[in-house]
C-alpha cells in the first residue's frame, strides 16, 4: 500500500496533547491495544516506547498497526489510521520522548532510567479524520 498524506484536521489532532491508542497484532493474531502519546514527523506518526515492550516485539513480527486519536477537549473530533511501522529508531537520549512529554506534561519526561528507548515510525496507508456534530456536555463549547 502507498503512504498517504494526513489532512490538516488529522495533523492538528496528532500535534495536540491528545491521547492515542495503538493497536498491534500479537503472534497468535489477536489484537493488543494500549494508550500512547504521539508526535508527528511530516505525515508519519511517532510512538516512543521501551525497546523491550510488547509493542516492539509485536511490530517486529507483523508491522501492521492501527492508531486512533480523539480530541482531549472534544472527544467527537477523531482520527482513525491504519498503517505500518516502517522504522524502529533509537531514542536512548530520550529526545523524542522529551518532546512529547513537554507537550503532554509541560516538562521533560521525569523518569530517566531506561535500558533502551525506541521510536516506532508509523506510515499511514489510510487516515480518516471526522469531527461529529455531537457535543460532550462535560467539555467546553466548540469555538467554531
Amino acid at each position: 500500500m502507498q503512504p498517504i498524506a494526513l489532512s490538516d484536521g488529522a495533523r492538528a489532532l496528532v500535534d495536540g496533547a491528545n491521547f492515542a491508542h495503538l493497536a498491534t497484532v500479537q503472534p497468535d493474531g489477536s489484537p493488543k491495544v494500549e494508550p500512547v502519546w504521539v508526535a508527528r514527523e511530516g505525515d508519519r506518526i511517532l510512538v516512543a516506547t521501551d525497546r523491550k515492550s510488547l509493542k516492539v516485539r509485536n511490530v517486529e513480527g507483523d508491522d501492521r498497526v492501527a492508531v486512533s486519536i480523539t480530541g482531549f477537549d472534544d472527544p467527537y473530533d477523531q482520527l482513525l489510521v491504519r498503517g505500518t511501522v516502517t522504522e524502529i529508531r533509537p531514542d536512548d537520549d530520550l529526545g523524542v520522548l522529551d518532546e512529547m512529554s513537554r507537550r503532554y506534561l509541560g516538562e521533560d519526561f521525569p523518569r530517566r532510567r531506561w535500558s533502551s528507548r525506541v521510536v516506532l515510525v508509523v506510515t499511514p496507508h489510510l487516515a480518516r479524520h471526522h469531527r461529529s456534530g455531537l457535543h460532550d456536555p462535560r467539555t467546553p463549547p466548540r469555538a467554531d
